[in-house]
This record gives structure tokens, C-alpha cells and sequence, in this order.
């Protein structure tokens, strides 16, 4: 009885090794080019953040010199006491929270309504509201803003809150995720007797706990960041969001002459709650983004 034995060609063995090394550089080069592009995009608020720790004088003196000569930390309780800050981060919040909560209900009804529920003309309204979804926002602040004066609803937080509590994208976004459910739920549901919203609220929303958890995250931080229309809306000092407080703060400055380590200290004060926010939820925000909250 013979026995062959075969040894591996050098280049078989050539090819082993660079199997892995190939994976190592490729891995090596993803890796880079993440931490070069995030680097891009925090250093703008690293930047404002050190600038926030220097004098005025610094800033200008040496502007592309990172990290102060000595950190001036009583910068930020100056600023916190030349403006009402606090009240101002209150006042977005509040606003922000209220508007997320009526978003997340109008946008789960309407969605569930287009999605799981059969009615002439459910695509037309489905392509009407996507028309509107193109239009700029811009073009519905006339409008809105005369809809909110017959309703006396001007200067305040209700007329913003209202005025903010549909939302487009919500609808388009869950009803993408709806549509992922298994029909055969709902049928059955159906058949034992459930009504509407007893599915929407019992087997619906409970299997997209991931997507609504995004979409309530991207309505706060959107409407906590808004400016352009809480600027038109909203006229007394002591009810303005942290965007148009701050600006008050800028304009209060005068044109010459302006502290921008005070600027930029009230910039980062506004930045930071949301940046502590997204910190917390990040994960939850990168799997509804993934799978759309729905497992299938």
C-alpha cells in the first residue's frame, strides 16, 4: 500500500498568509478613515469649546492655537449670568418635549392609517403627503403664522408647539417600518375582536420601540435646535428657545467689540444637553437606523 504525501506549494502558503494581512489592512484603513473623518466633524466643537476657556484677546491673537495658556472657566458663569440660560434651555425643552410627544401620535396614527388600514384614495394621500414634503419650510411660514394670529396664538409656546406637531418624516418613516409588520398579526388581532388603536397601541407600536425611539430623538433635537420660526413667532425675552436666546445675546453685544469667548461659552452650554442626549442613546438611534426597528 502506497501513501502520498502532499505538501502545500509555496504559493498556497503565500496565499494563506496574506489572506489575513489583506484583512488586517483593509480593517486598519476603515478604521482610519473613521477617526480622520470624525476628527473633521468634532473639531469644530472642540475648537469652540477651548475658545470658550480663552480670553478675548487670545482668540484673535493666536486663532488657530488649540488649547489656552490657562483655562478660564469663570467664562461660562459669566455668561450663564449676563443671560438667562437656564430659562432658555428650559423653554426648549419644555417646547421640544410637548412637540415630539404630539409628532409621535399624530405620525403613528396617520402611518398605521395609510399603512395597515384600506380606504379609497390611500394612495393619493400617501403621494399628497410626500408632495408636501418637498415643498421648503419656508414657504408655510406665511401661512402659519396668519393661522396662528386668528387663533391669538402668536408669542406664545402653544402656537409653537401646534404649529410644529405634524411632521412629515415622521409619517414617512413609520410607515416604512409599519409596513414591515407581519399581516397575519394584525389579522388575528382582527378576528379576536381588537379594535384599531387596541392593535396600533398593543402589537404595532411595542414590535417599533427602536424606530420611535429615533424619530423621537431626531424631532427633539430638531425642534430644540430650531431658530427661523421661534424667531418669528415668539417676541418676549423671557420665552425664547436657547437659539434665539442666544442670538439676543450676540445682537445684545453690539457689532463691535464682541466677547466671542463669552459667544462661544453660550454656544457650547447649548450644545452640550444634546450631546450628553445623543451620548446616552446612541446605540438605540444606530439600530432603529439599521433594521428600521422591526425584526423580521
Amino acid at each position: 500500500m502506497q501513501i502520498t504525501i502532499t505538501t502545500p506549494s509555496r504559493i498556497e502558503r503565500t496565499a494563506k498568509q496574506s489572506g489575513p494581512r489583506r484583512h488586517w489592512r483593509k480593517k486598519a484603513a476603515k478604521y482610519l478613515f473613521l477617526v480622520i473623518s470624525g476628527g473633521f466633524m468634532v473639531f469644530p466643537f472642540i475648537w469652540m469649546l477651548f475658545g470658550a476657556l480663552k480670553t478675548n484677546d487670545e482668540i484673535f491673537a493666536n486663532p488657530l492655537e488649540l488649547i489656552p495658556e490657562h483655562f478660564h472657566w469663570l467664562n461660562f458663569i459669566e455668561t450663564m449670568q449676563s443671560a438667562p440660560f437656564g430659562l432658555y434651555i428650559f423653554n426648549s425643552f419644555s417646547v421640544a418635549l410637548l412637540t415630539t410627544l404630539l409628532v409621535l401620535a399624530n405620525s403613528s396614527l396617520f402611518a398605521y392609517a395609510l399603512t395597515l388600514l384600506q380606504f379609497k384614495g390611500k394612495s393619493v394621500m400617501f403621494m399628497l403627503v410626500m408632495a408636501s414634503y418637498m415643498l421648503p419650510a419656508a414657504v408655510t411660514y406665511v401661512p402659519s403664522y396668519i393661522v396662528l394670529a386668528k387663533l391669538h396664538l402668536l408669542d406664545t409656546h402653544t402656537g409653537l408647539i401646534l404649529s410644529n406637531a405634524a411632521s412629515v418624516f415622521g409619517v414617512f418613516y413609520l410607515r416604512q417600518v409599519f409596513m414591515k409588520i407581519h399581516p397575519s398579526l394584525i389579522e388575528a388581532a382582527r378576528i379576536d375582536g381588537a379594535s384599531e388603536l387596541k392593535i396600533l397601541w398593543a402589537i404595532v407600536l411595542p414590535q417599533c420601540k427602536s424606530a420611535l425611539t429615533t424619530l423621537s430623538l431626531i424631532t427633539f433635537i430638531t425642534n430644540y435646535n430650531s431658530y427661523m420660526w421661534p424667531s418669528l413667532v415668539i417676541n418676549s425675552a423671557d420665552k425664547n428657545l436657547i437659539a434665539t436666546g442666544i442670538r439676543q445675546f450676540f445682537i445684545a453685544q453690539g457689532n463691535y467689540g464682541l466677547n466671542w469667548s463669552h459667544i462661544m461659552a453660550a454656544s457650547t452650554i447649548a450644545v452640550v444637553p444634546l450631546l450628553i442626549l445623543f451620548m446616552i442613546s446612541q446605540k438605540t438611534i444606530l439600530s432603529g437606523i439599521a433594521d428600521n426597528g422591526v425584526k423580521e
